[in-house]
């Protein structure tokens, strides 16, 4: 199995999340031991930003690397916990709220496809990126 970043490399709908991830130097950390669970936006829910702001983030590395460590929390949570969970504390401080009543929600994003096993950890597929307060 592939670690989180080969995983989200060879998904191919996830180009903009590992072009952030590297220029916020956050490679290493999630090809790290971990295990790490990543609520991972696609390049469509990066699409949905205003226009300007993925550019303008990738020139702002310490606010990009607060919104991408808060789609990260410690340890491995398959969506068999993630629906038993109120909320969750990032890796970035904030905690996320989640919904399970209707389908999973993380903040105002859906869980397109849960459980992307990877062996430092699972990715959650989501349609919006989450924005820290």
């Amino acid at each position: 199995m592939a670690d989180i970043i080969d995983t989200a490399v060879k998904a191919g709908s996830f180009g903009t999340l590992v072009a952030a991830i590297k220029a916020a130097n956050l490679v290493d950390t999630l090809k790290g031991a971990g295990p790490f669970t990543v609520f991972a936006p696609t390049d469509e829910a990066f699409a949905k930003l205003p226009a300007g702001t993925v550019d303008a983030l990738l020139k702002d590395i310490p606010k990009l690397t607060k919104i991408l460590t808060y789609h990260v929390v410690s340890g491995k949570v398959m969506a068999s916990d993630v629906v038993k969970l109120k909320s969750a504390t990032t890796v970035q401080g904030s905690d996320v709220k989640i919904d399970a009543s209707n389908g999973v929600k993380i903040n105002d994003s859906t869980v397109a496809t849960p459980d992307v096993a990877a062996d430092n950890g699972v990715i959650h597929v989501i349609d919006t990126v989450l924005m820290p307060a």
